[in-house]
């Protein structure tokens, strides 16, 4: 299926958000999610189907002073 991943457009096979990380690789990250505009927990990425055209933001945490 064609998402939208941070402003790219992607294909991919995945199900759900939590396989989409798994194959966008994203498995070892920290990151904070968002489908749509709406953000999702890390406990709920399992739970959360994809659709064709979804719009995916993968955010990492950044450190600094």
């Amino acid at each position: 299926m064609r998402i939208t991943l941070n402003g790219d457009a992607r294909d991919i096979a995945a199900a759900n958000l939590d396989q989409a990380l798994s194959e966008l690789g994203y498995t070892d990250s920290f990151v904070a999610t968002a489908v749509n505009g709406h953000f999702v927990p890390k406990a709920e990425r399992r739970n959360k189907r994809l659709d064709e055209g979804d719009r995916i933001e993968v955010v990492a945490p950044m450190q600094g002073g």
